[in-house]
Protein backbone atom coordinates (compact mmCIF):
# COMPACT_ATOMS: atom_id res chain seq x y z
CA UNK A 1 0.00 0.00 0.00
CA UNK A 2 1.10 3.55 -0.96
CA UNK A 3 1.96 5.41 2.10
CA UNK A 4 0.33 8.95 1.71
CA UNK A 5 1.15 11.82 4.46
CA UNK A 6 -0.98 14.88 5.41
CA UNK A 7 0.93 18.04 5.15
CA UNK A 8 -1.39 21.05 5.57
CA UNK A 9 -3.67 21.30 2.54
CA UNK A 10 -1.64 19.05 0.65
CA UNK A 11 -0.83 15.21 0.53
CA UNK A 12 2.46 13.38 0.02
CA UNK A 13 3.50 10.35 -1.08
CA UNK A 14 6.88 8.25 -2.79
CA UNK A 15 7.59 7.70 -6.33
CA UNK A 16 9.93 5.34 -7.79
CA UNK A 17 10.18 6.07 -11.86
CA UNK A 18 11.42 4.03 -14.25
CA UNK A 19 12.52 6.36 -17.30
CA UNK A 20 12.64 5.30 -20.68
CA UNK A 21 9.21 2.81 -20.63
CA UNK A 22 7.51 1.91 -24.05
CA UNK A 23 4.75 3.66 -22.30
CA UNK A 24 3.70 5.40 -19.03
CA UNK A 25 1.82 3.37 -16.35
CA UNK A 26 1.80 2.28 -12.66
CA UNK A 27 3.66 -0.64 -12.71
CA UNK A 28 2.73 -1.53 -8.77
CA UNK A 29 4.27 -0.49 -5.38
CA UNK A 30 7.37 -1.19 -3.64
CA UNK A 31 8.35 -0.37 -0.12
CA UNK A 32 5.28 2.05 0.23
CA UNK A 33 6.09 3.81 -2.92
CA UNK A 34 4.31 4.37 -6.13
CA UNK A 35 6.14 2.75 -9.16
CA UNK A 36 5.79 4.02 -12.08
CA UNK A 37 7.08 3.54 -15.46
CA UNK A 38 7.70 6.82 -18.05
CA UNK A 39 7.71 7.07 -21.41
CA UNK A 40 10.56 9.59 -21.33
CA UNK A 41 14.07 9.88 -21.08
CA UNK A 42 15.46 11.70 -18.02
CA UNK A 43 16.73 14.92 -19.91
CA UNK A 44 16.38 18.25 -19.27
CA UNK A 45 13.70 17.43 -16.92
CA UNK A 46 11.31 15.51 -19.73
CA UNK A 47 11.11 12.38 -17.16
CA UNK A 48 10.06 15.29 -14.36
CA UNK A 49 7.19 16.60 -16.39
CA UNK A 50 6.22 13.25 -17.90
CA UNK A 51 5.04 12.02 -14.13
CA UNK A 52 2.95 15.53 -13.64
CA UNK A 53 1.08 14.76 -16.41
CA UNK A 54 0.71 11.18 -16.30
CA UNK A 55 -0.35 11.73 -12.31
CA UNK A 56 -2.29 14.56 -12.98
CA UNK A 57 -4.85 12.29 -15.64
CA UNK A 58 -4.44 9.14 -13.47
CA UNK A 59 -5.48 11.59 -10.40
CA UNK A 60 -8.48 13.81 -12.24
CA UNK A 61 -6.69 16.83 -10.94
CA UNK A 62 -4.66 19.33 -13.11
CA UNK A 63 -1.06 19.54 -13.29
CA UNK A 64 -0.28 22.47 -11.32
CA UNK A 65 -2.08 20.47 -8.33
CA UNK A 66 1.09 18.49 -8.23
CA UNK A 67 4.54 19.38 -7.48
CA UNK A 68 7.71 17.28 -7.23
CA UNK A 69 9.18 18.13 -3.25
CA UNK A 70 12.11 15.90 -3.46
CA UNK A 71 14.21 14.01 -5.52
CA UNK A 72 13.93 16.06 -9.12
CA UNK A 73 17.01 13.91 -10.23
CA UNK A 74 16.65 10.72 -8.84
CA UNK A 75 14.49 7.59 -9.45
CA UNK A 76 13.44 8.42 -6.09
CA UNK A 77 10.63 11.45 -5.92
CA UNK A 78 8.37 12.96 -2.78
CA UNK A 79 5.25 14.07 -4.62
CA UNK A 80 2.64 16.01 -3.67
CA UNK A 81 -1.33 16.49 -4.53
CA UNK A 82 -3.73 19.57 -3.28
CA UNK A 83 -6.84 19.22 -3.97
CA UNK A 84 -8.01 15.45 -3.24
CA UNK A 85 -9.13 14.44 0.30
CA UNK A 86 -6.87 11.75 1.63
CA UNK A 87 -9.44 9.35 1.23
CA UNK A 88 -10.07 9.66 -2.74
CA UNK A 89 -6.14 9.50 -3.03
CA UNK A 90 -6.16 6.40 -1.25
CA UNK A 91 -8.68 5.19 -3.56
CA UNK A 92 -7.30 5.93 -6.40
CA UNK A 93 -3.30 5.03 -5.75
CA UNK A 94 -4.93 1.34 -4.34
CA UNK A 95 -7.14 1.29 -7.37
CA UNK A 96 -4.18 1.52 -9.08
CA UNK A 97 -1.82 -0.61 -7.69
CA UNK A 98 -4.22 -3.07 -7.78
CA UNK A 99 -5.76 -3.72 -11.23
CA UNK A 100 -4.67 -6.38 -12.98
CA UNK A 101 -3.64 -4.43 -16.36
CA UNK A 102 -1.04 -1.54 -15.64
CA UNK A 103 -2.83 2.03 -15.93
CA UNK A 104 -1.60 3.17 -18.73
CA UNK A 105 -2.50 6.29 -20.45
CA UNK A 106 -1.90 7.22 -23.65
CA UNK A 107 0.31 10.65 -24.32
Amino acid sequence: MVAITPRGELLTFAVRVQPRASRSGVRGEVDGALRVALAALPVDGAANDELIRFLARLLGVAPRRITILQGLHSRSKTVAVEGLSLEVLSGLLAKATNDQQPAALDR
